[in-house]
């Protein structure tokens, strides 16, 4: 095994996930991007939001409109 094993190819990019979106697909596309559980992430967003007053709803418009 080599020292350099990337998690995903080289080159690929972040993308809104399409398949199982509930909104826009941010918290999908950053649960396929880095390979974690999509409700974990769902989870962390929502908690962001309360506890973050509203930061994370910012962060995910801005992921939203940006993105692809």
């Amino acid at each position: 095994m080599s020292e350099f094993d990337p998690i995903r190819p080289v080159g690929s990019k972040f993308r809104l996930g399409r398949g199982s979106k509930k909104i826009f697909g941010v918290c999908s596309g950053i649960a396929d991007y880095f390979g974690w559980d999509v409700t974990l992430v769902r989870i962390a967003f929502a908690v962001g939001a309360v506890f973050g007053v509203g930061s994370f709803v910012v962060l995910y418009l801005a992921i939203a409109l940006i993105a692809d």
